[in-house]
């Protein structure tokens, strides 16, 4: 009977964690304004669970200044695995979320799998190198089978159009125009967002959005891609929430440790 006991309540605390681990999918709850009292230095306020927001030593983003980034070359390359899968497009109310219905394939992080879940963007970053900010920021957001988060970033700076988006670029302006919650978009491949790079950073941080969970395995990628104005723009008009930004700001480093992957030169 204790066993059972013991069983059921390690169940309830894992569904619980698992909960808590996913980012919010209505975000008309919090907002961007640096003044509001909806804005990121209140979310921690807002509800008893976001309490991560404002008490957690391991928020994100951060700034990854050269001066505190460990250069190591054991991580090796990202082990991605990604597959086309069904998937929809949804306003969450400050982000477009694009959502693989039965998971887009996974990455592997020291003999863990992640299933791909979503993907979404903020404009400007979040993240900085050596405290510039770029334009635009993808987030790829990956579960484990024990609720563990790992995220994938990419970074875009004004320049040539990004493939990926311009393969959704149909089905962002339908959602635009129609002022559409949700949208059923059909096989939708991961592999078209170009992640392509040897070199990544990774630490461990939080979710960017409440409830700010903590313990989410970072990868930022080393290079960064371009995308044109007229790419972010549309993401930021699609959503309707009248505001020209959707991007944390920066969170205290506190004594975490930063790591860059860089290849051998051998191995370039």
């Amino acid at each position: 009977m204790e066993k059972l006991l013991c069983s059921f309540f390690f169940c309830i605390l894992l569904l619980s964690f698992k909960a808590q681990s996913q980012e919010v999918e209505d975000e008309r709850a919090f907002d961007y304004e640096s003044d509001g009292i909806k804005g990121p230095t209140h979310w921690g306020e807002l509800r008893p669970e976001w309490h991560a927001c404002k008490a957690g030593l391991m928020q994100s983003p951060i700034d990854m200044l050269h001066e505190r980034v460990e250069v190591i070359s054991h991580l090796g390359d990202l082990k991605i695995n990604y597959k086309p899968s069904n998937a929809t497009l949804k306003n969450r109310g400050h982000d477009m979320m694009m959502k693989w219905v039965e998971g887009g394939g996974f990455m592997e992080v020291n003999g863990m799998q992640y299933k791909l879940k979503q993907c979404h963007w903020h404009s400007p970053s979040e993240h900085t190198i050596d405290g510039k900010k770029f334009d635009l920021e993808a987030h790829l957001v990956h579960e484990s089978s024990n609720g563990m988060v790992s995220v994938i970033g990419i970074l875009y700076q004004i320049g040539e159009p990004d493939y990926f988006l311009s393969t959704i670029k149909d089905h962002l302006e339908l959602v635009s125009d129609s002022h559409e919650e949700e949208r059923i978009i059909g096989v939708i491949d991961p592999t078209r967002i170009k992640i392509g790079s040897k070199r990544y950073y990774r630490y461990m941080g939080s979710l960017t959005v409440p409830p700010c969970t903590e313990s989410v395995m970072w990868t930022m990628i080393h290079e960064v891609r371009t995308v044109t104005e007229e790419q972010v723009k549309l993401l930021r008009v699609a959503v309707h929430d009248d505001s020209d930004t959707n991007a944390r700001p920066l969170q205290p480093i506190y004594d975490r440790k930063t790591q860059l992957q860089r290849p051998k030169e051998s191995e370039v």
